[in-house]
């Protein structure tokens, strides 16, 4: 059994697309080899790695926020009164409406994923080649008759 601690770790995008389609981001162009399914891979793998980046600056600016806080707390610096909480504050309230943007533009992609990939599927399968082909039909050349002159 898998430890997940070991799992190296993933943005939320990339587990969003692996969640979903059962595949990282990164594999899914290699399942198609030209295409709309092919472009639409990499719209999700695109979008996965935006959120991805998006998360990751979104949680640094608030860690840097809890860094200030913490250290103002207990008395090792002082806030001054440039507003750099507040400067802060604005940063994650922009990083999180991005984060939140993202998550909705990896989701509308995941769907056309899905849609393509499924019309796809159900397309391959009402062209499956039947059992036995069909008798050719056999042409009779026709019968000229020979007159003599």
């Amino acid at each position: 059994m898998v430890n997940p601690n070991d799992l190296p770790s993933v943005g939320p995008g990339s587990q969003m697309v692996h969640e979903t389609l059962g595949a990282w981001p990164r594999a899914l162009g290699r399942l198609h080899a030209e295409g709309p399914e092919l472009v639409l891979a990499d719209l999700v793998y695109t979008a996965a790695r935006h959120l991805d980046h998006v998360h990751e600056q979104f949680t640094g600016a608030a860690q840097h926020a809890v860094s200030i806080l913490t250290r103002a707390a207990a008395g090792n610096t002082s806030i001054n009164s440039l507003g750099v909480l507040q400067n802060r504050g604005t940063q994650i309230d922009i990083l999180a409406a991005r984060r939140d943007d993202a998550v909705d533009r990896l989701k509308e992609a995941i769907g056309a994923y899905r849609q393509v990939t499924a019309a796809e599927d159900a397309t391959s399968r009402t062209r499956r080649p039947r059992a036995a082909p069909a008798p050719v039909p056999t042409i009779t050349p026709s019968v000229r008759v020979a007159r003599s002159r």
